[in-house]
């Protein structure tokens, strides 16, 4: 389950860059009236519709699965490269004589 979360996570974040990088910037609209090419891929409209529902489709499965994801992660027990029990320390350390003992 995680990792299909984690899958549609990931094409979630792909689509939304594709899409941004697919809408026309607001100056767009400039270079059209100076002689530039009209948008006739998506119609008369242009693509801003389309574009900016299926942005927003995408961006709510992009929050919908950042909230489980970081739901599951809370939830899942943390590992350590460490074993607690692996070494067993030494609590009385040798004594090291010092210069007054010596004397």
């Amino acid at each position: 389950m995680f990792n299909l979360i984690i899958t549609v996570h990931i094409v979630a974040c792909f689509s939304i860059i594709l899409i941004v990088l697919l809408q026309a910037g607001k100056g767009a609209e400039m270079g059209a009236a100076f002689g530039g090419a009209s948008q006739t891929i998506f119609g008369s409209s242009g693509p801003g519709n389309f574009l900016e529902k299926l942005t927003a489709v995408i961006a709510v499965i992009f929050m919908l699965t950042s909230f489980t994801l970081a739901y599951f992660s809370s939830e899942r027990p943390s590992s350590s490269v460490i074993q607690e029990d692996s070494i067993p320390v030494e609590k009385n350390a040798p004594l090291i004589p010092t210069s007054e003992e010596e004397k």
